[in-house]
């Protein structure tokens, strides 16, 4: 990269940082339930928590050579996070995911930085296919999720973990309900998502009554229902805005955990973890766990980067993200995630990078890429 690319990609960092997606599960999960885990499994010796192996999730060679050997690389954990909404039980394929983050760990300084890929962006899906990105963990699962995000990011990662939805409301009522302060816009739609939680593509029109609206605005106690309706609301304001109820709901719960009993905890562990599965061994867990203490989360941010980003229908696969020059935006990822560390696109993502552009660029336009792949004959 050319010191005027990387002068322009530092201004751009600095503008961006803090536009961030915290989703609640993921968080919850390394900060608010780690304590509980580390007991539970110390005392019961089995979590309930659903085992994967990951066996291959594909990685460009090059990327996992330099990910390997670089001793700058070697001192940070990579493991991707996966939210999903499984109303049939299903936390492997079958279910898309309604978020998606890579939790990158500096296991020297403590420090953790966290990146939401948006869930609709257009990207090779792990198989040279383009779709939304969340389709790739419905059709491949994990180990496809994964493969995604390593192809078109320039990353290699091995583990993950995914959280199911329902862990949320059984915590917060676990807890006594949280603390939010409903605006009178937000009453409507908080009541709507209340009504049609049940419905799925099965029975859309599968609506309940048994619930308990809420009726006026201001400070309230939440029940983990309403919560959940509340972290959903898109009608008032962004995605942005939806994302800072979500980070407002995590802040409440993370201060009540703090105030309960050893057993109220771990009630909330044997709730919780049945809805939880991963990659990782029970050590791992337990190693991340004990040093939650010392992790701090620097910084996050969202990706595509909102200086690089459009939306726009994309044919028959609709509404879409697109990362306008995914290299350039690969680029900028690299140095939020690894300062100074040197690194060169790879000839792959320069591929997928001139695919979606020539994918999506007559329905929202956009720049060329950075360079032209190399190709081979």
């Amino acid at each position: 990269m050319s010191s005027k690319q990387k002068g322009s990609t530092k201004k751009k960092r600095k503008l961006k940082v803090g536009k961030i997606i915290l989703l609640i599960f993921e968080v919850f999960l390394l900060v608010g339930v780690g304590i509980l885990l580390l007991g539970v499994l110390k005392t019961t010796g089995d979590s309930g928590i659903t085992k994967y192996e990951i066996n291959d999730a594909q990685a460009n060679s090059d990327v996992k050579e330099h990910f390997e050997k670089d001793e700058n690389l070697q001192q940070y954990r990579n493991i991707a996070l996966f939210g999903v909404d499984p109303r049939n039980g299903q936390l492997g394929k079958g279910t898309r995911t309604d978020t998606i983050m890579i939790c990158s760990i500096n296991e020297v300084t403590g420090d953790v930085k966290l990146v939401s890929v948006y869930r609709d962006t257009y990207l090779n899906i792990g198989n040279d296919v383009y779709n939304k990105c969340n389709s790739a963990y419905a059709k491949g699962g994990p180990e496809q999720a994964i493969t995604m995000l390593n192809m078109n990011l320039d990353l290699y990662i091995t583990d993950f973990v995914t959280v199911g939805f329902e862990g949320l409301m059984d915590t917060i009522d676990a807890l006594g309900g949280v603390d939010i302060d409903v605006t009178k816009a937000e009453i409507p739609h908080l009541n709507n998502y209340q009504a049609s939680m049940y419905c799925t593509e099965e029975n859309p029109n599968n609506l309940t009554t048994n619930y308990t609206p809420v009726k006026n605005p201001g400070l309230q106690t939440l029940t983990g229902y309403q919560a959940l309706a509340y972290c959903r609301i898109r009608a008032v304001g962004n995605d942005f805005q939806r994302t800072e109820r979500q980070r407002n709901v995590l802040q409440q719960i993370l201060l009540k955990a703090k105030q309960e009993d050893p057993a109220t905890l771990t009630k909330i562990a044997n709730e919780v973890f049945p809805l939880i599965a991963t990659s990782l061994d029970v050590e791992e867990l337990l190693s991340l766990i004990s040093n939650v203490g010392k992790y701090s989360i620097t910084e996050t941010s969202g990706f595509p980067f909102e200086d690089s980003i459009t939306t726009g229908n994309i044919g028959s696969k609709g509404s879409c993200v697109v990362p306008i020059d995914l290299e350039y935006n690969v680029e900028l990822l690299h140095e939020f995630l690894y300062p100074g560390v040197d690194y060169t696109v790879s000839e792959d993502v320069k591929i997928y990078s001139q695919k979606i552009y020539n994918d999506t660029s007559s329905y929202v336009g956009g720049r060329k890429p950075s360079a032209e792949p190399e190709t081979t004959e």
